[in-house]
């Protein structure tokens, strides 16, 4: 027994032609997310740690300053923190190990152009940042935090420290293996965690360190959040100049070190 059905001429074409580029870089960037979701080590890197040195950090003042609470000196810099672990680390492992794996080289072969990944990978970033954000922010106030409202200066912030974090990280990911490009993010990440000004203020650095750490991108985003969010400061234009540096310098080595294979 078998079953006609008429089918207008054409309906078992398959589409000619390229998705339209939204389309590609929005399902480049679910993917991604969903990636990183399902990592438990990836969770761990950005949800978790922060998470515990947040709750941490309130309880043993890690801060030092005696001048404000320590849930309220501590949240700028776990944002921070989380800043860095997502657009830095866990995307220069990403991408290390997708093209070790030859992902980027299939996708180097489809219509996804650079600027399609770089799309999309920023929009996944962004997707994991707004949760860290949400989470961070709910422990935070379950803590005591109670921000100062500079709203407006701490999103110039977050936008542009990710922008610096991602082009770094994208760079590094250039430039080394896949192998070498996870031990040295995750380096990076422990001595920024450390001396680099995000957690452990700036004024708290020995002098060298703490000279070095204002002109880093953690210690420009930490003592910026820090400033707004905690001291009620305005816009901090030098750490919002030493960002964007950061991040037009990065992008142009990211640009020419990237590779699909």
């Amino acid at each position: 027994m078998s079953v006609r059905a008429d089918y207008p001429l054409g309906t078992w074409t398959p589409a000619s032609g390229a998705a339209p580029t939204r389309t590609r870089v929005l399902s480049q960037a679910r993917f991604d997310l969903l990636g990183v979701l399902r990592n438990g080590e990836q969770l761990l890197l950005t949800l978790i740690i922060p998470l515990v040195l947040l709750v941490a950090g309130s309880a043993f003042n890690l801060s030092g300053r005696t001048d404000a609470s320590a849930i309220n000196v501590i949240t700028p810099g776990i944002l921070a923190l989380a800043v860095m672990s997502t657009a830095f680390t866990s995307l220069a492992i990403a991408v290390g190990f997708d093209r070790r794996s030859g992902s980027l080289r299939l996708l180097g072969t489809t219509p996804m152009t650079r600027g399609n990944l770089l799309a999309a990978r920023s929009l996944s970033v962004a997707a994991v940042e707004v949760i860290q954000v949400i989470l961070i922010c709910t422990v935070a106030a379950a803590l005591g935090w109670e921000p100062t409202p500079g709203y407006a200066p701490a999103l110039t912030l977050l936008v542009l420290g990710t922008a610096a974090f991602a082009a770094c990280g994208v760079a590094l990911a250039g430039v080394l293996r896949a192998e070498a490009t996870l031990a040295v993010a995750n380096g990076i990440y422990l001595l920024l965690l450390i001396g680099g000004g995000t957690v452990v203020p700036v004024e708290r650095l020995p002098g060298p360190l703490a000279a070095l750490a204002t002109v880093l991108p953690s210690g420009a985003l930490g003592e910026g959040l820090r400033s707004v969010l905690t001291d009620g400061g305005g816009f901090p234009w030098f750490n919002l100049a030493v960002l964007a540096s950061w991040a037009a310098v990065a992008s142009i080595v990211a640009a020419r070190t990237f590779r699909w294979e």
